[in-house]
């Protein structure tokens, strides 16, 4: 009988006689709500052979360590788990930022982007100090913004740095028109684009259910289209209300992260609404980060993918890259240069 033979694209890699499991490493640089939710969600579904956590307060760090450790009994399969420090991004294949400041009471979006711009750049120089040449989610917000900075600073390509755009707007998306519908949340194709913010907006000419057009279930079953314009209002309001009743909102940013995580480890070409780079006119825009659809794999961003726009629509992905660009312009691009 011969020797056994692996697939050298698959899980596994024999090495003397004895299987290794492909090392499936995340380093996680932020242990606040958000970055733990994502945590708890990847310990709980598996996939990642070994965590890294890294913030600030090295305590917390350790404590959130040890409280995740003690699930690993119940977890589906085995994880290291590690308070570490920025070393340990040299052989990770994915690094997510969560950290950064939350807006205060008072404080601009501009204050609070020029606060977490001086915060994204030390991460960002600490990771690519490592050797790090994976691929970096970036969560923190405003997230295009930030995404935008940790780019420009890694220079490491644009498809390996991505930001999770309106990932977690396109869920709550979902969630809202499955209700109003009453059909599984599995079986709504619409998306969230532009910035993760006030200026998003739905293309409903490309929103389905199923395999037939959005707008032609809400005309058959009677129900008025104005609520669709009604439905993304909700979306947007959506985080301020959970702000509002329980002062920040995680789990599902969390989960959201988890997929897109997943999205590179299993190289499985899901698409999703991640702030990603456009260059030379793909949608009207060049030189910015922004939420449209895109085809996620191993290497981070395949392709995006550019839908039609009507009139309307284009317009308010204009404004959300001016909104953008504005930012940049009047301190950020400075900060980045100092």
């Amino acid at each position: 009988m011969g020797p056994k033979r692996t697939d050298p694209n698959g899980p596994c890699q024999q090495k003397k006689g004895s299987f290794i499991m492909e090392k499936r490493k995340v380093v996680l640089v932020g242990t606040g709500f958000v970055g733990m939710s994502m945590a708890y969600t990847m310990l709980n579904r598996g996939g990642v052979s070994e965590l890294v956590l890294i913030d600030i307060d090295k305590d917390k760090t350790i404590g959130e360590q040890m409280d995740l450790s003690h699930g690993l009994p119940f977890a589906p399969q085995k994880m290291i788990i590690k308070a570490g420090d920025y070393d340990e991004c040299k052989d990770a294949q994915v690094v997510v930022i969560t950290a950064g400041i939350a807006q205060k009471p008072g404080q601009t979006r501009l204050e609070l982007a020029e606060t977490n711009t001086k915060i994204m750049k030390q991460i960002t120089q600490s990771i690519m100090a490592s050797g790090f040449n994976g691929v970096i989610i970036v969560a923190s917000n405003p997230v295009d913004l930030m995404t935008y900075v940790v780019s420009k600073v890694s220079g490491l390509p644009k498809n390996q740095v991505f930001g999770s755009g309106t990932v977690l707007d396109t869920a709550r998306l979902r969630y809202i028109m499955s209700s109003y519908l009453k059909v599984s949340s599995k079986n709504i194709h619409a998306y969230i684009m532009g910035e993760h913010g006030d200026s998003s907006f739905v293309p409903w000419d490309h929103a389905y259910v199923g395999c037939k057009r959005m707008k032609d279930v809400m005309k058959d079953g009677k129900h008025p289209m104005e609520d669709l314009d009604k439905i993304h209002q909700d979306v947007v309001n959506a985080a301020y209300e959970i702000i509002n009743k329980k002062k920040a909102t995680y789990y599902g940013i969390g989960m959201a992260l988890s997929k897109i995580v997943k999205s590179v480890l299993d190289n499985d070409n899901s698409i999703l609404t991640v702030s990603t780079y456009l260059k030379d006119g793909q949608y009207g825009q060049d030189d910015i980060f922004i939420g449209v659809p895109a085809i996620i794999n191993g290497k981070g961003v395949r392709e995006l993918l550019e839908l039609e726009l009507n009139e309307a629509e284009q317009a308010k992905l204009d404004n959300s890259c001016k909104i953008i660009k504005e930012m940049r312009e009047q301190s950020i691009d400075k900060i980045i240069n100092e």
